[in-house]
C-alpha cells in the first residue's frame, strides 16, 4: 500500500467516525426521530453493510463476535445517541474518546502493567480534562448526557478490549453488529410509546451505520495493518478535533474556552500515555536467539 494511500484511507476512517458523532447529533437536533430509533437504526444499516462487505471479501459468512461484546456494542450506541440528545458533538466526541482511552489504561493497570513517571502524569492530565469540562458552571454540559457519553465511551472501551483477540476483526465486527440489533429492537419496542420517525432522520441514522460505521469500519480494518501500533493510536486523537470543526461549522455550535483547555488536557494527556508507552517499548533490549546445541 503506497504512503499516499495509508494518509487517504486513515483520513477517510478518522472522518467515518468523526461523522458518527455529528450525524447523531443533526439528527436529534434537526428532526423528530428519538434516540432508541436512531440506535435501532444504526446498527441494522451498520450490520447489513457489514455483512455485505464479508460476504464480497470471504464468498461466506460464517459468523464471528459473542453476545457478550454485542452488548458491549449495543450499550455503546444507545448510550451514545441518548447522550446527544443533549450535548454538541465537540463535548459528546471529547467525553466519548476521554472514557473510552481512560478504560483501556485503567485495564492495562489492572491487568499489572506498570506506568512510567511520564505516562502516570498524562493519565492524571486526562483526568484533570475530564473534570475541567464537567465541573459546574455556565458552559457546563448538562450532566445527564455526560454521564450517558462516558458510559458509552467505557462500554466502547469493554468492546475494544474484547476484540483484540478476537480474531478477524471486520467479521468479528460484523458478527456484533448482526447480534446487537435484535437488543436494540427491543429497546425500541419498550419506548415505542415515545418513539419518532421522519424521512430526514432515518435517513441520517442510515448514513450513521451504514457510511460513518460500517464502511468506517471497513476502511480502518483495512489500513491498519499498514501502521504502527503508536501510529494507530495517536491518530485516533483528530477525531474529537474534526468533530468540533465539524460542529462549527455544520451546526453552528460554539467553542468556549472550556472545552478548548478540556481539549488539550484529555487529548494531550491520553497523547502522552501512548508516545511513552512506544518509547518504553522501543528501549528494551531486543531478546536474545537462544543458542542452538552446537553453540552451547
Amino acid at each position: 500500500m503506497s504512503y499516499a494511500r495509508i494518509i487517504a484511507l486513515t483520513s477517510l476512517a478518522m472522518v467515518a467516525f468523526a461523522g458518527n458523532s455529528l450525524l447523531c447529533r443533526i439528527a436529534l437536533k434537526d428532526t423528530s426521530i428519538d434516540a432508541a430509533s436512531f440506535t435501532a437504526i444504526r446498527l441494522i444499516s451498520g450490520a447489513v453493510v457489514l455483512w455485505l462487505i464479508v460476504q464480497m471479501r470471504r464468498g461466506t459468512f460464517t459468523g464471528g463476535g459473542s453476545w457478550s461484546s454485542a452488548f458491549a456494542l449495543f450499550a455503546y450506541a444507545a448510550g451514545f445517541s441518548f447522550a446527544y440528545v443533549s450535548l454538541s458533538a465537540a463535548t459528546g466526541a471529547l467525553l466519548l474518546f476521554g472514557a473510552v482511552q481512560t478504560t483501556m489504561i485503567g485495564y492495562g493497570i489492572y491487568a499489572g502493567e506498570r506506568l512510567r513517571t511520564l505516562q502516570i502524569i498524562g493519565l492524571f492530565l486526562a483526568l484533570a480534562g475530564l473534570v475541567i469540562l464537567l465541573l459546574p458552571g455556565l458552559t457546563a454540559p448538562p450532566l445527564a448526557g455526560s454521564t450517558l457519553m462516558l458510559g458509552a465511551g467505557v462500554a466502547w472501551g469493554i468492546y475494544s478490549l474484547r476484540g483484540k483477540a478476537a480474531g478477524d476483526p471486520l467479521r468479528v465486527t460484523a458478527g456484533n453488529f448482526l447480534r446487537a440489533v435484535p437488543i436494540a429492537v427491543v429497546l425500541s419496542l419498550i419506548t415505542l410509546s415515545g418513539s419518532s420517525l421522519d424521512p430526514a432522520g432515518f435517513w441520517y441514522a442510515v448514513a450513521s451505520g451504514a457510511l460513518a460505521s460500517g464502511m468506517g469500519y471497513a476502511i480502518w480494518y483495512t489500513v491498519l495493518p499498514a501502521l504502527k501500533a503508536t501510529s494507530a493510536a495517536t491518530v485516533q486523537l483528530s477525531v474529537p478535533v474534526i468533530a468540533a470543526a465539524g460542529g462549527a461549522v455544520m451546526l453552528g455550535e460554539s467553542i468556549s474556552l472550556r472545552l478548548v483547555l478540556a481539549s488539550m488536557a484529555i487529548l494531550g494527556g491520553i497523547a502522552l500515555v501512548i508516545l511513552e508507552k512506544q518509547h518504553a517499548n522501543s528501549a528494551k533490549p531486543a531478546p536474545r536467539d537462544r543458542p542452538k546445541a552446537a553453540d552451547r
